[in-house]
C-alpha cells in the first residue's frame, strides 16, 4: 500500500548507500550574509542551463547534483533528530541510506513520513541558507570511487616504477593501498563538494511515496521537480 504526502507551494529543491564516521557541523543556521565565500549562487545553475541549453542531458546531470545534495543533508537532518540528544556534532545514523536519480531519490530505513517531510525542508533550509557541508556524507558513493581509481592509479604507477620483481612490487601495492586510504576520504569530500553535488536552489519537493526500488527494497521516494 502506498503512502503519499506532498508539499503545496513548498520551494525545496551518483548514488551513496552504506557509508561511516561523524561530521561536525554546525547546528545553527546561518544567515545568508555569513556564507561562505565560495558559496554557490542560487542562479548559477539556471544560467548554465540557458548557456549551455544545447548539450544532451544537462539538465539531468544538474538535476542530479542538487537532488544529491538534498539527499545527504536530509539523512544528516534524521539522524540528528533521532538521536535524540542536541550536540555540535552530526552523528550518523547507519541504518538510513539514500539513492539520487534525476527525478527524486531513495530514502532507506524505518522513517515516519511526516519526520522525513519535516526533514525534507529543514534540510533544503539549511543547504540554501549557508550549511554546505550537509550536502557532504562519509558514506557516499563518490567516496568508494574516488579510492577505487586512487588506488587503480598508484597501483599502476608503483608497477611501472619500482623493478619487476616480486619483493618490490608487492611492497609498492602496499604502500599505493595505504597511501590511497589516506587520501581518499579528503579528495572524496572534494569530489562531491565540487562534482557530484550541488546547492539545491532549483528543486521542489512534488510528493513523497512509500514503494520499492529496482531491487525490490523497501523505501520511501522524494519525487521532485525543478523550478527555473
Amino acid at each position: 500500500m502506498n503512502t503519499s504526502a506532498s508539499f503545496e507551494g513548498d520551494s525545496s529543491p551518483f548514488k551513496f548507500f552504506n557509508f561511516d564516521f561523524t561530521t561536525p557541523v554546525s547546528e545553527k543556521v546561518p544567515a545568508p550574509e555569513y556564507r561562505p565565500l565560495d558559496f554557490p549562487q542560487p542562479t548559477q545553475d539556471t544560467d548554465l542551463l540557458k548557456q549551455l541549453s544545447f548539450i544532451p542531458g544537462l539538465k539531468e546531470i544538474l538535476t542530479i547534483r542538487q537532488v544529491h545534495a538534498l539527499e545527504h543533508a536530509t539523512v544528516w537532518v534524521l539522524s540528528e533528530s533521532q538521536s535524540g540528544q542536541p550536540t555540535n556534532v552530526q552523528l550518523d545514523n547507519e541504518l538510513l541510506g539514500g539513492l539520487s536519480t534525476e527525478h527524486g531519490f531513495y530514502l532507506y530505513g524505518e522513517v515516519n513520513i511526516s519526520d522525513l517531510r519535516r526533514a525534507i525542508a529543514l534540510a533544503r533550509h539549511r543547504l540554501t541558507s549557508g550549511e554546505w557541508d550537509l550536502a557532504i556524507h562519509p558514506r557516499c558513493g563518490t567516496n568508494l570511487s574516488v579510492a577505487m581509481l586512487l588506488t587503480a592509479g598508484l597501483a599502476v604507477g608503483v608497477h611501472l616504477l619500482l623493478p619487476f620483481r616480486p619483493i618490490e612490487q608487492l611492497i609498492g601495492l602496499g604502500l599505493a593501498a595505504t597511501t590511497a586510504a589516506e587520501l581518499a576520504p579528503n579528495l572524496g569530500s572534494i569530489a562531491q563538494r565540487y562534482l557530484t553535488t550541488a546547492i539545491p536552489f532549483n528543486l521542489t519537493i512534488e510528493n513523497i511515496t512509500r514503494t520499492r526500488d529496482v531491487w525490490g527494497r523497501d523505501a520511501h521516494f522524494v519525487k521532485v521537480g525543478w523550478q527555473e
